[in-house]
């Protein structure tokens, strides 16, 4: 059950199987794997890294109406279920990992909202525990007035985690990648210039364009020096990648799990394992192929006319300069402007059928295209529609 790499190969089996899996669920969970049907199979709880058998059993046993409070039924909350299990059984790491694993999903999807609230459960509980024979001078009715120690406090407010946060958390818990992958949070964009999927990989000895998350990374000593080996895997499916020691020194910070990159190389057979094999002569990540793939930013103008500081966004984010073999090289994405006027947008005696004009400012308008940077793009443009035009 603890052997999460034993257990990533099995998920992966039994989706090639098409067999599904019933997410980790606080209210269905049992400690081990358990069938459904002859098609799906409940996740056990066991299996999340940091909770143990006796934490689940105490678990199971709360739903059941054998904790503390002798209260069957499914938790309604967190503060419910940190009332109603044996506080000995159960600790603030076990709990986090339930939540990072998505076991606490049906209740409240934002898990960053739920991590922040443990402690304040906690205190809920031993405070629910402490009065649970008392009755307070105000709380003489059904115990739900606002200074009852039944009254379940406020979850502690959190912006939710976005798609890679959150798959990142999941993997700490789960040892992978559980409820999504983490290409899905660039897959739309990325798709516009590397439009292969590794499953759709050609036989061919021509240069092919792939993208993807590196997994199982490792460096070895070659012959020839450094060589990085690691899987390149979109989602669709993954092959055996390798770099020589050239693109290790210039791009050391890509080789690392969860990274994404786009990388230019030729695919082979590989004798050895009798699949294929990407040999990476080119690599960037998605910045920099928004310059060397991307033609421009294209942003709508607001309706009045007022286009975007663009003195001010260029000061924050200005192209990058680097020296090369062949001299000077700037790396940046042009700017267009883009004017809409819709139909009858214009006086009521001048009815007009609609027009609209597009500017590119010139070189010296380049910006380096960040995410932060694109944020503020589209903070500034109409309706935030400030997008990466590719082709």
């Amino acid at each position: 059950m603890d052997n999460t790499d034993k257990l990533k190969l099995l998920f992966e089996d039994a989706e090639r199987l098409n067999l599904q899996f019933e997410p980790p669920n606080i209210n269905r969970g049992m400690h081990r794997f358990e069938p459904i049907s002859n098609r799906e199979i409940r996740y056990g709880l066991g299996a999340i890294k940091g909770t143990g058998q006796q934490a689940i059993e105490a678990i199971v046993a709360a739903r059941e109406g054998r904790g503390p409070t002798a209260e069957p039924g499914p938790f309604t909350s967190l503060f419910d279920f940190c009332r109603r299990v044996e506080r000995s059984r159960i600790n603030k790491r076990c709990i986090e990992a339930l939540i990072k694993a998505g076991a606490f999903d049906t209740l409240e999807l934002n898990r960053a909202c739920l991590l922040a609230s443990v402690d304040r459960a906690f205190e809920f509980s031993a405070a629910a525990s402490a009065n649970v024979h008392q009755v307070g001078l105000f709380d003489m009715d059904d115990g739900d007035g606002h200074g009852s120690s039944t009254q379940e406090p406020e979850l502690v407010a959190a912006l939710p985690w976005g798609v890679k946060e959150r798959l990142t958390q999941e993997k700490t818990a789960v040892g992978f990648y559980l409820s999504g992958h983490l290409f899905d949070e660039v897959a739309q964009e990325v798709r516009r210039f590397a439009k292969r999927p590794i499953e759709e990989l050609l036989e061919t000895r021509e240069p092919q364009l792939l993208s993807g998350i590196v997994t199982d990374m490792r460096i070895i000593n070659g012959q020839r020096g450094k060589l990085a080996l690691f899987k390149l895997d979109d989602k669709s499916g993954a092959i055996e990648a390798r770099a020589d020691e050239a693109l290790i020194n210039s791009h050391k910070h890509w080789f690392k799990e969860d990274a994404l990159v786009i990388a230019m190389g030729k695919v082979q057979a590989d004798r050895f394992s009798g699949g294929m094999q990407f040999t990476i002569t080119q690599m960037w990540d998605l910045e920099q192929a928004r310059c060397r793939f991307g033609r421009y930013l294209r942003v709508a103008v607001k309706a009045d006319g007022r286009a975007p500081d663009v003195a001010q966004l260029l000061r924050e984010f200005p192209a990058k300069r680097e020296m090369s073999e062949q001299g000077e090289l700037v790396r940046g994405l042009a700017v267009r402007f883009v004017l809409e006027c819709p139909p009858d947008s214009g006086p009521q005696d001048l009815p007009g059928e609609g027009a609209s004009a597009e500017v590119q400012l010139g070189d010296a308008a380049r910006f380096y295209p960040s995410d932060a940077a694109l944020a503020r793009w589209r903070a500034h443009a109409d309706q935030g529609r400030a997008v990466v035009a590719y082709e």
